[in-house]
């Protein structure tokens, strides 16, 4: 499973100046973090069960380089947003992309990540090869989590731009919409790079992904408004990658790990 050249190469573009000085000092101060474990390889339940993920290694590096305490908490993705915004978490990570809507309600660090927005279908698929031709057959059904950008990539990468489009079928989880996917409810879903290369080298040829990425998108860790954290999270991210760390969490979660075993 690799991380496309084009993300590679925004990895690269993202990367801040080397910090001679030391990070901040948080003397062991407890964080609560919020995640969904829904999203691989960023962050997710391995078959033993244990929550794992590059953005468990991140988080557990910054807390590392920060002398902080980290707590985990989950919640579902259209609650995480409004919970971090109202305070009931320090941080939340679950690979949310870099939204000026959203930096209404929450603060975000720095990228860490950039990703591509990938189409998924079924391994037999051969009535459409990109998004034109699928827009081209009116029965054909995508699946999609209101609110996110898989959503937004649908409406207007490759439909008309109605957000009532019948041809939307609005799941409350992405794991929902892939299963309708392999069931045979709809014809494609929508991901981000990460997640779909992941769910696809564990479907053992049951998924593909056709056609060229729709768009590309920056994810941040989130924060509430104001938080005295970002700063500091900041300054590790930078750290990281400007010493190589990112990069070889690139290189374990999207080359070496192999989903599903």
């Amino acid at each position: 499973m690799k991380l496309t050249a084009a993300a590679l190469v925004g990895l690269a573009t993202l990367a801040a100046p080397a910090f001679a000085q030391d990070l901040p000092d948080l003397a062991g101060k407890e964080v609560v973090v919020v995640t969904e474990n829904a999203y691989p390889p960023l962050q997710f339940l391995d078959k033993s069960g244990a929550a794992v993920g590059w953005e468990y290694d991140a988080m557990a590096e910054i807390a590392k380089r920060l002398n902080m305490t980290v707590k985990y908490e989950n919640t579902s993705w259209d609650a995480m947003i409004p919970a971090v915004s109202e305070g009931q978490y320090d941080i939340g990570m679950t690979g949310i992309t870099i939204k000026d809507e959203r930096k209404e309600k929450v603060d975000f660090s720095d990228p860490y990540m950039r990703s591509e927005m990938l189409m998924i279908v079924r391994g037999d698929e051969s009535r459409f090869t990109d998004a034109a031709s699928f827009a081209a057959i009116p029965e054909l059904l995508i699946s999609a989590q209101p609110g996110t950008s898989p959503f937004y990539a649908a409406v207007y990468n490759i439909l008309d731009g109605n957000e009532e489009n019948a041809r939307i079928i609005k799941f409350e989880t992405f794991g929902a919409g892939l299963e309708a996917l392999k069931a045979g409810d709809v014809d494609l879903t929508l991901s981000d790079s990460t997640a779909a290369n992941g769910y696809v080298a564990a479907s053992n040829g049951a998924l593909k992904i056709v056609g060229e990425p729709l768009a590309s998108e920056d994810f941040g860790f989130i924060f509430p408004k104001g938080s005295e954290l970002v700063a500091p999270v900041n300054a590790a991210i930078a750290s990281m990658k400007a010493d190589g760390t990112l990069d070889a969490l690139n290189q374990k979660w999207f080359v070496d790990y192999k989903m599903g075993e």
